[in-house]
């Protein structure tokens, strides 16, 4: 991914989470009022062994699991019509995958579980460390219940 990846786009990231459902939401309300494109990110882990190789059964399940996630968390999502939008879907961890698609970004926006290693805390470990690294302004989105 070149550093000029993000575009000016809103990047948003998903995993399904009511969070994530709601940065998706607010995202897509952004991206219209000031007229950007955007990016929506699921990333997925793949389990690499020992041997720095990643069993190609294993990952094309995952792969597959992860596409039929997103789609169906897009599919509950607000409309995505009349807007510029990209679509991806990446193998890695969530944190870096997310720093990473915020260079050239105009806004990161992710959904936070407030569950990192510490009980209540008020964000998690790949908000956390998207807050602290990314190349551009993060806005989080909490669960208010």
């Amino acid at each position: 991914m070149s550093s000029d990846s993000g575009n000016g786009r809103i990047v948003v990231g998903i995993d399904g989470s009511p969070e994530s459902e709601a940065a998706l939401a607010w995202a897509i309300n952004e991206a219209r009022l000031h007229g950007r494109g955007l990016r929506v990110i699921h990333a997925f882990r793949a389990v690499v062994s020992i041997t720095g190789h990643t069993d190609p059964e294993y990952y094309q399940r995952e792969e597959g699991e992860a596409k039929a996630a997103f789609e169906q968390i897009l599919a509950k999502g607000p409309s995505l019509d009349g807007l510029d939008v990209e679509k991806v879907i990446e193998p890695g961890n969530p944190s870096e995958v997310l720093v990473e698609a915020s260079r050239g970004a105009s806004l990161l926006v992710i959904g936070s579980h407030g569950r990192g290693r510490f009980r209540g805390s008020l964000v998690g470990s790949v908000t956390m460390h998207c807050v602290y690294q990314a190349h551009c302004p993060v806005v989080v989105i909490r669960d208010q219940g």
